[in-house]
């Protein structure tokens, strides 16, 4: 019977595996259609884009109902720039940003774009007859005509002009008057484009017919829907508003800077993906392969849930993308871990895999959760890049729930129940036989291989070296400041890429001759990044562009920020960290207690003035994008934080607390620790290396984003053993012996009436 079991468990793996295997290749081909069909950001296909003021020239205050108008003109202008795929959001209260991912032209469209909106009333053979001049400024508003039907009623000003104009049309045999918004008289013609009049595809919005001279308001009729007839309002009132739109801000990519930009990235991404499959696999042997495939899956899953959403994919989104990866890998491994240890007490393969899989699960939940809260904030308070970056965060950790939790639990347990691996955990999960303790024949339990490290007793140590990297970076940005990109500081960078010899000596002369001067210049092998403070003019930003392309055939990059978008930047930086605090504040003290909740949030706080500093102490650039990578932080290290937590509270719920001494509370914590740590390794490593490789490979518009992240991951793993455990147990210290405090830590002791004595 035994063999013939071990029989039907090998056919059902090899079955299994097999439909796996195909599964996987289908998947893998499926990659290359649903990558085509993604939206690319200007930053990987080079365009255009430009952040606009919206202003009322009379000086009265733009309404939401005028910027929404002023929305729909650009939009209808975007159309005949025949971009496939712009982007126009409305921004706080008086901004636009117009994205325009492959434009050919970039000048044409800021020229078109920033163009006042011109209304104009023609006859049939494009004669002008009237300007917007003779209507009340916003006077366009939603009517009926006689039927009762949706139509658009107009507000006259200059009622004897427009008296004058419609008696003389009436009593003509083409009876008609032709709206128009930015007619031009080159492109423009009512007899080629009367059939495509009040569409997208022509500037011709309505052609009336005037039976009679009108002296008042007047109402254009015509077989119109509601929505064409609010369209209709919303273009009529931009196009007769005095309005004017600003130039904030503008990031012009040239398409083969996009292009390379691009092809480095992907490159950089696939090879991190294999990196950390390979480390899987080593590490965990099948559950490491299984693990693998699930994380094929998320990563076709978050792509096609972002083509779904029809979210733009940008150069952020795929760091985004890239790290979500490693984090996503931490689900897997907090299982695994647990099953390792289920299966080192002695139990056997499928109770390990069920009381494993159990175990791991709070714990993947409240820092999933955690790091949702801190994306949900970028994404609100988060600007352009850094809420794209955002989305693909939210999408990524929303997937991982379904792939790296209960898919890889649902793969798992296919196989277990095979009885396969019962007899070859080592195959299944790298677990030695000898190390597995015979409980029938009473054999203890093999200690932790950590066991021997008192990590608290060395906290004095990590604690002067925090304090010496912090002091140091604080007295550096109170002399020199902070290394601030053209986000936080206003003005121009330029970047150009070449093959030819390019030298700072060089491009000080070539400044020079253009009238400018570099406040700095960076060099890289076939890269110069150069910042000017002076915000240049869109003709000024043609001509520099035009200049390198000329010069050195290079492909080029010009960054513009005023002072109005810094100013906002800043506030909507310090805004998202302090609330990302108080979030995550919230949901811990929910989840487990306040002093839990402390603990993580001041090695938070430790962990964005390590990154702070040491940015400060190597000039590296701090951009909206450095802001991105702090928040991420935020969001992992608490992760990190919350699975040595959620052991010390499982811990705490075993002891019997009337013999809890003096140093057995700082045992259990220190116990904690040890158990969680080679997951701490194991995540720390697969998080890392994405950033790594994407540091070696990946394009020097995310360099500030890694260089970040990578400080911020080794200041959040150390952290959440040195900080946030030894805050956690200095306020539990005068917290215990209180009753009711203690009941609050420790539930299922409701008879304790106290504990005394213990001192961390």
């Amino acid at each position: 019977m035994a063999k013939n079991e071990k029989k039907k468990g090998k056919k059902r793996i090899i079955v299994h595996s097999l439909i796996l295997i195909l599964f996987v290749v289908g998947i893998s081909f499926l990659f290359i259609p649903l990558f085509k069909n993604l939206k690319f950001g200007l930053d990987l296909q080079g365009g255009f884009e430009i952040l606009y003021k919206a202003e009322s020239i009379d000086g009265s205050k733009m309404s939401n109902e005028k910027l929404t108008a002023t929305y729909k003109t650009l939009s209808k202008r975007i159309d005949s720039l025949g971009v496939s795929e712009p982007e126009i959001i409305i921004e706080g209260n008086d901004k636009i940003r117009v994205k325009l991912a492959g434009v050919k032209n970039p000048e044409e469209a800021r020229s078109q774009l920033s163009t006042v909106a011109t209304l104009s009333f023609r006859d049939t053979e494009d004669n002008l007859l009237m300007t917007s001049d003779v209507l009340k400024a916003g006077g366009a508003k939603i009517g009926q005509d006689s039927k009762g039907g949706p139509a658009v009623a107009l507000s006259v000003k200059d009622k004897d002009k427009f008296y004058e104009v419609t008696s003389k049309i009436s009593q003509q045999d083409n009876n008609m008057i032709v709206i128009w918004l930015d007619y031009n008289d080159l492109k423009n013609s009512y007899e080629k484009e009367k059939n495509l009049c009040g569409t997208n595809a022509s500037n011709c919005l309505s052609a009336a017919t005037v039976s009679q001279g009108f002296a008042s308001d007047v109402i254009i009729q015509g077989h119109f829907s509601q929505e064409e007839v609010s369209n209709l309002v919303d273009l009529i009132n931009s196009g007769s508003l005095p309005s004017k739109l600003t130039e904030l801000s503008s990031n012009t990519v040239g398409a083969s800077f996009g292009d390379q930009t691009l092809k480095t990235t992907l490159i950089a991404g696939i090879l991190a993906i294999a990196a950390i499959m390979v480390l899987l696999i080593v590490i965990y042997h099948f559950a490491g392969f299984i693990s693998s495939v699930s994380m094929m899956i998320y990563t076709f899953l978050v792509f096609g849930v972002f083509w779904v959403v029809g979210g733009v994919l940008t150069l952020p989104g795929i760091a985004a993308l890239v790290l979500g990866i490693g984090m996503a890998v931490d689900s897997n491994v907090i299982t695994f871990a647990r099953i390792r240890e289920e299966l080192l007490k002695g139990k056997s393969l499928p109770t390990a895999f069920r009381e494993g899989s159990k175990e791991s699960f709070s714990a993947i939940l409240d820092s999933n959760l955690t790091t949702l809260i801190v994306a949900i904030i970028m994404f609100i308070f988060g600007e352009s890049s850094i809420k794209g970056f955002a989305t693909m965060l939210i999408i990524t950790i929303l997937v991982t729930m379904v792939t790296m939790v209960f898919l890889t639990r649902f793969l798992l347990k296919i196989f277990v129940n095979t009885s396969y691996f019962d007899d070859k955990v080592r195959a299944f999960i790298n677990v030695r036989k000898e190390d597995i303790p015979n409980v029938s024949k009473n054999e203890k339990v093999k200690p932790n291989r950590f066991h021997k490290i008192q990590f608290f007793a060395h906290k004095r140590i990590a604690l002067t070296i925090s304090i010496f990297i912090i002091l140091v970076g604080g007295i550096i940005i109170g002399t020199k400041g902070l290394n601030l990109g053209i986000d936080y500081k206003s003005g121009t960078s330029i970047t150009v890429v070449s093959d030819k010899t390019m030298s700072v000596k060089k491009m000080q002369g070539d400044l020079k001759e253009l009238g400018y001067k570099a406040s700095s210049i960076d060099k890289t092998s076939d890269e110069v990044s150069i910042r000017i403070d002076r915000t240049l003019s869109g003709e000024q930003v043609k001509e520099v562009n035009r200049f390198f392309e000329d010069k050195y055939d290079a492909k080029v990059n010009i960054g513009v920020v005023t002072n109005i978008v810094q100013k906002e930047l800043v506030k909507n930086a310090i805004l998202s960290v302090l609330i990302a605090l108080v979030g995550i504040i919230l949901y811990v003290s929910i989840r487990f207690k306040f002093s839990y909740a402390l603990g993580g949030v001041v090695a938070l706080l430790h962990d964005v003035a390590i990154m702070f500093s040491l940015f400060a102490i190597f000039r590296f650039e701090v951009s909206s994008m450095f802001i991105a990578a702090v928040l991420a932080i935020i969001g992992y290290s608490i992760n990190d934080t919350i699975v040595s937590f959620d052991r010390i509270r499982e811990n705490l719920k075993k002891e019997d607390r009337k013999k809890m001494t003096v140093s057995s509370f700082a045992e259990i914590c220190n116990r904690s620790v040890q158990e969680t740590f080679t997951r701490t390794i194991y995540t720390t490593i697969t998080t890392l290396l994405p950033v790594v490789i994407l540091l070696l490979l990946g394009s020097s518009g995310i360099f500030t984003f890694n260089m970040a992240m990578l400080f911020g991951l080794i200041a959040g793993t150390y952290s959440s053993i040195f900080i946030a455990t030894i805050i956690f147990m200095a306020l539990e210290k005068k917290s215990l012996g209180k009753e009711e405090k203690v009941k609050k830590v420790y539930k299922d002791d409701l008879e304790e009436k106290k504990i005394k004595g213990i001192n961390c």
